[in-house]
């Protein structure tokens, strides 16, 4: 049975704890926090490497719901640094780190959303660049695990992602080429007439037949063109922000090292 003299000490240290608390408010774990937006990062790159490899509606509609839970996450961790009285590494590198790690997938969903409303298909070099940025997502996230323990580790994953980003660079330029190269559109004049073709007709209608059907396959080729073109854009600068999220993972080494 506690006395009455135990009550009263355990009472005064119950608010000596809570003055102190008051006063110096527990750390939060930030490390935690943007490994956990890492995470999601890493989950919503795999899917959209199977969306590109599948063209599945189902894995759209995944990558749109992991965005959108990737910005819940943003939200989140921006309160808590708001509210925090002290951080374990430079406050701004934390906000930057919360507001770029997201980026990423931002960009997945708005590429998934154009090649819906473009009706572009999935090719070669999507799914190219696409593994890259998932490869780059993963990195992140193992630097960022090994800010608090292994800072050289963190610094060569850090590394890592921005070659992805080269990577990615790389592949855009070869894809781009590819899509105006002449023998390109050799090719594709082989293709069946497509509904953008039939769509371009009544514009054409004063010409001859033969030469309105010429025009019209030659339009319709710049049209899917430049469709395709901008899915590109998109998926190299998912990897722009990636490999910008690895520069501030450099710089929060850089300075806690």
């Amino acid at each position: 049975m506690t006395n009455k003299a135990g009550a009263v000490t355990r009472e005064s240290a119950s608010r000596f704890s809570r003055l102190l608390n008051a006063m110096f408010p527990r750390m939060p774990d930030f490390h935690g926090l943007l490994n956990e937006q890492c995470a999601l990062v890493v989950s919503g790159m795999d899917v959209f490497v199977a969306f590109i490899e599948t063209g599945d509606a189902a894995k759209a509609m995944e990558v749109r719901r992991l965005e959108h839970e990737g910005d819940k996450l943003k939200v989140r961790n921006i309160d808590v640094l708001n509210q925090s009285f002290s951080t374990p590494f430079d406050r701004e590198d934390i906000f930057r780190a919360i507001t770029t790690i997201d980026e990423g997938l931002n960009y997945a969903k708005t590429t998934v959303r154009e090649m819906e409303i473009l009706g572009v298909e999935p090719d070669k070099h999507m799914l190219e660049m696409a593994r890259l940025l998932s490869q780059g997502a993963k990195a992140l996230q193992a630097g960022f695990m090994k800010v608090k323990t292994d800072p050289a580790g963190a610094e060569r994953d850090a590394a890592a992602v921005r070659k992805t980003e080269r990577q990615v660079e790389k592949i855009y330029r070869s894809a781009i080429a590819e899509l105006f190269d002449p023998e390109h559109y050799a090719q594709d004049l082989k293709m069946q007439r497509s509904e953008a073709e039939d769509d371009l007709a009544p514009l054409l209608e004063p010409m001859e037949q033969q030469e309105c059907n010429a025009v019209g396959r030659g339009l319709s080729f710049v049209l899917r063109a430049l469709k395709r073109r901008e899915i590109y854009r998109h998926i190299s600068n998912a990897s722009d922000h990636m490999a910008h999220a690895g520069d501030i993972l450099h710089d929060i080494v850089v300075k806690t090292a």
